[in-house]
């Protein structure tokens, strides 16, 4: 799995110097990466759980659902 980020490629190579991972892994991971330019940092994706209604529009919709005359 190809590296991220700068900073997760640096954390890799301070995971290496002590011992935590193996130097068989740190090396896969940054051949899979190659020679690519990476952000400092990546941002994490905004969660998107489909199209929400806010509560001030369900609550507009219940209040006129409420009042119509039948």
């Amino acid at each position: 799995m190809p590296f991220k980020s700068q900073a997760q490629r640096r954390k890799f190579a301070e995971l290496l110097v002590k011992g935590e991972i193996s130097k068989e892994t740190y090396e896969e991971w940054n051949r899979d990466t190659g020679s690519k330019k990476l952000p400092e940092r990546v941002k994490p994706k905004p969660a998107t759980n489909g199209k929400r209604k806010s509560h001030a529009s369900r609550a507009r919709k219940a209040k006129t659902r409420s009042t119509r005359k039948t």
